[in-house]
């Protein structure tokens, strides 16, 4: 309607294209433009000038020869006061692009290998940017930013890799639990070794503090008994530590009855007994222990 009155409207971002009969006459800005059709003057068509995007998938192999499908995302626009040649030069702007960027894609990625393809995604976006920049600008566009999105390998590649990574962590895993045992273990003998000593410390103090009380028992016996021996009064300890131990034996034992020697003269013979099982195995008798009072 408003061409049929020789006016035309434009709107923000966009650009018209006018032609003299069928001949390129001028760009016109957004706004509102006479045109009279009466002298041949005609609108041929609209170019935006908004930011464009265009996503491309490419399949390509890799040097070690695993088939990926990079996915490009390419951000472009034309240029205002390039608008005829991004009219009239290009077809399909979007297939353009496409091919350009298989072009870049298919001769970057085959040179690397797979872990290489994913750590060097911005060096492959940056040729495949400079090549479409230097490839568009004759036609009128402007590449704002090229992406590599998305590297995605085989499934069956994409498995094995994963099973790869996991098998690595579990072995990481291992040696960290088998670490952390060892230092167990180690602390486990450590407070152990220390636990002994310990023990065989205070051991060496109990009997060091038996004998002391022993000596200290027979020298005020010997001082408060006048006529008595230093082994008179040690006969006397001897039949009393062995009678204090058999009743610890009674009282522990899981038998009922324990045979002792008994006689007016059974007190006698348990001292010498004792002295006689002391001497021997002080002079390396063949046993160190007291003979059978039975």
């Amino acid at each position: 309607m408003g061409q049929t009155l020789g006016c035309v409207m434009v709107t923000q971002s966009t650009v018209a294209i006018r032609e003299s009969f069928g001949k390129f006459d001028g760009v016109l800005d957004p706004g509102c433009h006479l045109m009279p059709w009466c002298i041949g003057k005609s609108i041929a068509g609209y170019l935006t000038l908004r930011l464009q995007q265009l996503d491309v998938r490419c399949e390509t192999k890799t040097k070690d020869n695993v088939f990926v499908t990079v996915v490009a995302s390419i951000q472009y626009r034309a240029l205002a006061e390039k608008a005829s040649d991004a009219f009239y030069k290009l077809t399909n702007t979007k297939q353009q692009i496409q091919s350009y960027v298989f072009d870049v894609i298919r001769a970057s990625i085959p040179k690397l290998l797979l872990d290489d393809a994913f750590e060097q995604k911005n060096e492959i976006a940056k040729a495949v940017e400079e090549e479409l920049e230097k490839a568009m600008s004759m036609y009128g566009y402007e590449i704002v930013q090229t992406l590599i999105v998305d590297i995605e390998p085989d499934a069956h590649v994409k498995r094995a890799m994963n099973e790869i990574n996991a098998a690595a962590r579990q072995r990481l895993a291992a040696n960290e639990k088998a670490e952390a045992d060892k230092i167990i273990q180690i602390k486990r003998a450590e407070g152990d070794a220390e636990s002994k000593y310990l023990a065989g410390l205070g051991i060496a103090r109990q009997r060091q503090a038996i004998v002391d009380g022993l000596r200290d028992s027979v020298l005020a016996f010997s001082e408060g008994v006048p006529g008595t021996s230093a082994r008179d009064v040690m006969d006397m300890v001897l039949v009393t530590q062995y009678f204090d131990t058999m009743k610890e034996i009674g009282a522990q034992s899981k038998s009922s009855s324990v045979f002792i020697p008994h006689g007016p003269g059974a007190v006698k013979d348990v001292a010498a007994q004792i002295r006689d099982g002391l001497l021997q195995a002080q002079h390396g008798g063949a046993s160190s222990t007291a003979p059978s009072l039975l």
